[in-house]
């Protein structure tokens, strides 16, 4: 059954502006290309999305060839505006872009502590507004949060876990009642993978497993494009694996004896020791980070080994269930590593398992959290903005409610950024 007129306006309306979004500015010719419409749907097209306040002429092309110039049409990227927030055990970082993921501010401060939970939320509020007061945007559209502990797949909440600080749930709460945006929450791991799929070590990957290396370990699986959370939104809690030589077991609520026990940052830090290694006096990222990165830069072969053997275990016991692939050693350690780090895994890998596993190193380290969060927050208010409710014109349609469920299993998009947005600066913890 062929669409109605208005259907496939609102198909064609959303066909351009992907293309704008992923190619730049574009002059109606080659809209007309690159969708295979017609000079007159194209015109109208032009035409609606500019009354619409969608797009916007940016430019002129055309002035090596005869005849007038043709103008260049682009995304109003103040159409609406982000946050993105990467939550961690005792700071937050916020990055506040806008509809293209242009990064215009950013934020970053301590908090935990002594610090009491009200106290700790409405830092962490501010701070968030501070940032988009700084950024001169207008109301936020959807924030992005990523946070360590598990997320609910079916409410998309963060659930109560032991060892994490109480303002972590409080947080969410506070954002939804004070900022009249969508706010969606996932685990750090997973935003990490994302991020890394769209700009990072896995860009020509569609299954994939990360394997976070912070101040503590996780993993992220993502099979046929899509993130797996499990039933409980646990897919990735490798630091609770039984693994050999630590002492014990690992218990329900702590994961001491688990590969937490031999990959954590404590752990790292402490084989550093043992092989004499020491951290630059100021290090510019966590310590455990920086330990790995001085092994690499003065070749500490017998630490790296180790390291390595270490991982592998790790890396082995993931790909005997789910054979990814690929294993990307994310995270401000993974990162810190390097190819030397990921060859020895590789290495050790191979000798432990008969599937074939290509190990890489990731390439966004800690600030991978907050891309991912930004990520996040971008499809959402471009999922809102491009596609309104059916009768209403783009400009017309409001933001999704704040407390709109997530669907579990969301796919993880194939990367299609128009533009570079500057780097962001993730401050140093562990």
């Amino acid at each position: 059954m062929p669409a109605s007129p208005s259907t496939a306006r609102r198909i064609n309306d959303r066909l351009a502006l992907r293309l704008l979004q992923s190619e730049g500015p574009l002059t109606a010719g080659q809209l007309k290309q690159l969708t295979g419409l017609s000079r007159p749907t194209v015109a109208d097209l032009v035409e609606r999305l500019q009354d619409s306040g969608l797009i916007a002429v940016v430019g002129e092309t055309g002035a090596d060839r005869r005849g007038p110039n043709a103008r260049l049409y682009g995304l109003v990227a103040d159409r609406a505006h982000l946050a993105a927030l990467d939550v961690r055990t005792e700071g937050v970082t916020v990055a506040v872009a806008d509809l293209l993921g242009t990064v215009l501010a950013e934020a970053s401060a301590p908090i935990g502590g002594d610090t009491g939970t009200g106290h700790a939320v409405e830092r962490a509020v501010a701070l968030v507004e501070r940032a988009a007061l700084d950024a001169g945007a207008g109301p936020l559209h959807s924030v992005g949060i990523g946070a360590p502990g598990l997320i609910d797949p079916a409410t998309g909440e963060l659930r109560r876990t032991s060892g994490l600080p109480a303002w972590h749930r409080r947080l969410v709460a506070a954002l939804q009642e004070r900022l009249p945006a969508r706010v969606l929450v996932e685990n750090e791991t997973n935003l990490a993978a994302l991020a890394e799929q769209r700009e990072g070590a896995a860009t020509d990957r569609d299954t994939f497993v990360l394997l976070w290396l912070g101040h503590g370990v996780g993993a992220a699986v993502v099979l046929d494009g899509a993130l797996r959370r499990g039933a409980s939104g646990g897919t990735g809690e490798i630091g609770f694996l039984p693994v050999p030589g630590t002492d014990g077991l690992p218990s329900a609520t702590a994961c001491d004896g688990g590969f937490h026990s031999l990959a954590g940052s404590a752990a790292i830090a402490e084989l550093a020791a043992r092989h004499g290694l020491v951290a630059p006096a100021e290090p510019y990222e966590p310590p455990a980070a920086a330990l790995v990165r001085e092994a690499v830069a003065t070749g500490a072969a017998p630490f790296l080994d180790e390291l390595a053997a270490r991982l592998a275990v790790g890396a082995a016991s993931v790909t005997a269930v789910l054979d990814p692939g690929c294993v990307v050693l994310g995270g401000e350690i993974g990162h810190a590593g390097g190819d030397a780090l990921a060859a020895r895994v590789a290495d050790r890998l191979a000798a432990m398992s008969p599937l074939p596993t290509e190990v890489r190193a990731g390439l966004l380290g800690g600030a991978a959290v907050l891309r991912g969060a930004l990520f996040t927050a971008r499809d959402a208010a471009q999922d809102d903005v491009f596609d309104p409710t059916p009768g209403q014109t783009p400009a017309q349609a409001p933001a999704r409610s704040p407390r709109t469920p997530r669907t579990p299993h969301t796919p993880l998009r194939t990367p299609a950024a128009p533009t570079t947005p500057r780097p962001l600066r993730v401050a140093a913890r562990d």
